[in-house]
């Protein structure tokens, strides 16, 4: 149930950065932003003889919820509601979807099991019979699965991407070869009705199976359907190396924009291993030389180093064909093994972004197998230094006990490359979040605070005002739900946040990667309450946000 609400003196930032921040009274009521005045110039009893909560807010900085344009909460939404994770943040929407394959459209129950063993590291893989009268995995369809958050009421609002991934699997089945005709025909078919049922945008995962063996010409009949009959909508490709040649990828994805003329979300926008250190000036440049040429470009980072991944994802491509029930299989055999370990060890393979893998930077994350409790956390090197065993026997043991579905944390950013991206025009705010399990990356619980204390206001890379704009009105205009969200204005939609400018501040680690943030006092979405001074209240007024026929996501 919504209240109505009258913030007293907060310091207003409204997310667009061309506004300097002020002080006023900001009325909420029926899930709304009514007015904003100027402080002790405001006579709430207008509005009817309801009771209205004041909040004094001096000091304090009032901004739009922000906006996790890479989020991984497909299922958290609906096995942990409170979703403690994002609200604790300040997140008060995000876009799912991501990495072209998630849990819609499928057409079998087989796809459906495929797919929650394939990504279980990312999402934990729930048992139906823990979680009654949910309607878990009871959708084909992304109407159906949308449907379902609607119905269960999500603590965030949520928008989704069509998972490529899922597309291909449908036409193509799992395997590594080339779509005819016929299968392209049926993927844009998918597509078109994926759209039409309310999604914003196709995501890709081009170095994950089975999206990963879709050709660039496969791609573009994707993002053709995109462009020319979905305007406003997005192609948000996780592309085919974040490491070797990964400038050649960034390239790919971009003249698909300018072949096409579909809008290009590069999403984490990241140069990863040493061989790019410093080359982030080089990729803006293409980024620009595009967008001077017509190309619609944004892209989204999280604000820390090492990535966040599944374990498996470092197999070679080849190796995961045919699903996951066949890379295990593959595994299983001594002969194949070998064939793994050169690929990933010595000359690179596709699912190590084209560099032989370091165990060093491979931390274990969550995993689920009784005898692999003791690994959680620990670099995978120092688990087979301990064990006096190859670490490749590690990683084989770990995928096989685990059955694929171990997370990892990759130890391989730049400094410098996650600054220069940051500071771009088109930067957007995208966490990566995978929220499953105990060892998970600290980007779940601090992304939207390590934004605003530590590069904002400690390193002073930018303004707060400035960079509340990257976490709320540039997303929003990405998806299209601005200025309906994403700013503080009267009428817009009172998804809100207040916080302290001196304190604010991610606490999560890499040893404890569940502290929750400080500094942030209260959080709503539509106008009801999800934080109230500093602690959950377990609300659900998210609501689904879909694109309509008319192209406006409401």
């Amino acid at each position: 149930m919504t209240q109505s609400i009258l913030f007293l003196s907060p310091t207003v930032m409204t997310g667009d950065p061309s506004i300097s921040p002020f002080k006023a009274d900001v009325f909420i009521s029926s899930g709304f932003i009514q007015v904003i005045a100027p402080p002790g110039q405001l006579d709430p009893s207008i509005y009817g003889d309801g009771a209205i909560r004041n909040i004094d807010a001096d000091g304090w900085v009032l901004s739009p919820g922000f906006i996790d344009m890479h989020a991984h909460s497909d299922l958290y939404l609906l096995t942990h509601p409170e979703h403690e994770a994002k609200i604790s943040q300040g997140c008060t929407t995000e876009v799912v979807g991501q990495d072209g394959i998630s849990y819609a459209p499928v057409e079998t129950p087989a796809q459906m099991l495929a797919i929650r063993e394939q990504i279980a590291g990312w999402n934990g893989n729930p048992n139906e019979e823990d979680h009654l009268g949910v309607g878990l995995f009871e959708w084909k369809t992304v109407g159906g699965y949308l449907d379902c958050l609607e119905r269960n009421r999500t603590a965030t609002n949520v928008a989704m991407l069509v998972p490529q991934g899922n597309l291909r699997l449908l036409a193509c089945g799992p395997w590594d070869s080339k779509a005819t005709p016929d299968e392209i025909s049926k993927q844009e078919e998918l597509l078109r009705a994926a759209m039409k049922e309310g999604a914003v945008g196709m995501s890709s995962g081009l170095t994950y199976t089975p999206g990963m063996y879709a050709s660039t010409s496969e791609l573009a009949s994707l993002c053709r359907v995109l462009g020319r009959e979905f305007p406003g909508a997005f192609y948000a490709p996780h592309h085919r190396s974040y490491g070797f040649k990964a400038l050649e990828s960034y390239g790919e994805m971009l003249g698909l924009g300018e072949a096409t003329k579909c809008p290009i979300h590069l999403t984490h926008a990241t140069l990863n291993f040493s061989e790019n250190k410093g080359r982030a000036p080089e990729l803006i440049t293409m980024i620009d030389r595009a967008r001077s040429s017509g190309v619609d470009v944004s892209l989204d980072t999280y604000p820390y180093l090492p990535g966040c991944t599944t374990l498996a994802s470092l197999l070679p491509s080849w190796a995961s064909a045919g699903g996951p029930l066949e890379t295990l299989q593959r595994l299983d055999s001594e002969m194949t093994r070998e064939k793994i370990r050169r690929a990933i060890e010595v000359t690179g393979c596709d699912g190590g972004h084209g560099i032989p893998t370091n165990w060093d930077e491979i931390q274990i994350g969550s995993t689920s197998h009784p005898d692999l409790t003791s690994y959680s956390g620990r670099r995978l090197a120092e688990v087979a230094r301990s064990l006096d065993v190859p670490p490749i026997k590690v990683f084989f043991d770990i995928l096989l006990k685990d059955r694929l579905s171990t997370s990892c944390i990759m130890h391989i950013g730049n400094e410098e490359n996650v600054r220069e991206i940051m500071c771009h025009e088109t930067h957007c705010s995208g966490s990566d979040a995978i929220l499953h399990g105990k060892s998970t990356h600290p980007r779940a619980y601090g992304t939207f605070p390590r934004f605003l204390g530590h590069y904002a206001r400690d390193l002073t890379l930018m303004s707060m005002n400035e960079m509340i704009a990257h976490l709320t009105s540039r997303p929003a205009k990405r998806i299209g739900i601005y200025p309906q969200r994403g700013l503080v204005a009267e009428g817009s939609a009172a998804d809100l946040v207040l916080f302290d400018p001196e304190t604010i501040r991610d606490k999560a680690t890499y040893e404890l990667p569940k502290q929750k943030a400080e500094g942030i006092r209260f959080v709503l979405v539509n106008g009801q309450l999800a934080m109230d001074e500093g602690k959950l209240t377990g609300g659900r007024g998210g609501k689904v946000l879909r694109r309509n026929d008319d192209g406006k996501v409401t």
